[in-house]
């Protein structure tokens, strides 16, 4: 991703908003995109166990033209209930559908499956949602163990005892006028990997978790057939681009995004994953549909790295990049030396 292209916050996207509320404790949060004016959407899903809400409105068929937030949340279906904090939020600050003598938000929401840390019974609920929206206002944005990447974990083949800390990461270019940015929560069941060098960043630890071994492998052999960690997954993410788009563009810029997915995450889109992408347009500007899907793939894979480099070890799990203690959640410095993660 060389010049000419520019690196810039996700956060600076014009008429977008992003905040996040999470419960340490718990481990469990919420991240919405809000866009008041109404964004054009569409999705695509390749995952085989997504927990999503309204996200039916989204098909190109469907009537509605625009959306007016996305929500990215945990507790998996409990965890949808969230949408309705934002919709009471949105109502009470006049946006909506216009439908007889009231507004109607339209709002979609997609969950990952996050209850085998913390405490499995505290989901994100409508109040989290409506704080969600709140903290938006201040733009609160952070990548890492924030929002709705507060409980992701990765590398979960052989289940919870060799899996590793993840998060919630972002990443946007610009080409000229035009935007392109991804939002990704990082919850998946195999490794991720840095397509730049081929080494593991974080995924499945081995007997001595001290080094990595490959999910790949471990599936071709059968290991984990019937493991049920296998069924703690979704990567959940979004691309926000100013292009304008139609709904059946931004459905493909999404399928072309979830090449991201695939350079960054091994094995991606599962029947145990529930892997989707929202597409997401907030401007006006004249751009040729193939060069914003090709940066969509690019800025997507560059935010799977950034949830990943940027998760600090929290429950008892170790974090790729942490500053903490590379075996567990205590404020000890990480070794170095051959013990160290080092991509091997």
């Amino acid at each position: 991703m060389d010049a000419p292209l520019k690196v810039f916050p996700i956060t600076q996207f014009p008429g977008i908003s992003i905040g996040q509320v999470e419960n340490v404790d718990a481990a469990t949060g919420v991240t919405v995109i809000l866009c008041p004016e109404g964004m054009a959407a569409s999705i695509d899903v390749r995952g085989g166990g997504p927990a999503s809400r309204d996200t039916r409105i989204l098909d190109p068929l469907a009537a509605a033209d625009f959306i007016h937030a996305v929500v990215l949340g945990g507790g998996s279906a409990f965890g949808l209930d969230a949408a309705g904090g934002v919709m009471r939020y949105l109502e009470e600050h006049g946006v909506g559908l216009e439908v007889g003598p009231v507004r109607v938000p339209l709002v979609c929401q997609s969950d990952i499956f996050d209850l085998l840390l913390g405490d499995p019974y505290t989901r994100p609920d409508a109040q989290m949602g409506y704080d969600a929206c709140v903290a938006a206002e201040q733009g609160n944005y952070r990548d890492g163990n924030f929002g709705a990447g507060c409980g992701a974990t990765v590398g979960k083949m052989l289940g919870a005892d060799f899996c590793m800390k993840t998060g919630i990461g972002s990443y946007a270019v610009q080409l000229g006028e035009l935007k392109v940015g991804a939002i990704v929560v990082v919850n998946a069941m195999g490794d991720v990997i840095d397509p730049a060098t081929g080494k593991t960043v974080a995924g499945l630890l081995d007997e001595d978790k001290r080094n990595f071994r490959s999910s790949s492998d471990i599936l071709y052999a059968g290991y984990a057939a019937a493991n049920p960690g296998m069924a703690a997954n979704t990567t959940i993410g979004a691309v926000i681009t100013n292009a304008k788009l139609t709904k059946a563009q931004l459905a493909k810029m999404a399928g072309m995004a979830h090449d991201g997915y695939a350079r960054t995450i091994a094995p991606v889109h599962t029947s145990m994953d529930g892997d989707s992408i929202y597409g997401l347009s907030v401007g006006r500007v004249n751009a040729e549909l193939d060069v914003v899907g090709t940066l969509a793939a690019d800025v997507m894979a560059q935010a799977v790295l950034a949830a990943t480099r940027n998760a600090e070890g929290a429950y008892g799990l170790p974090a790729a990049w942490s500053s903490r203690c590379w075996r567990c959640s205590c404020s000890n410095p990480r070794p170095s030396g051959p013990n160290e993660f080092d991509g091997r």
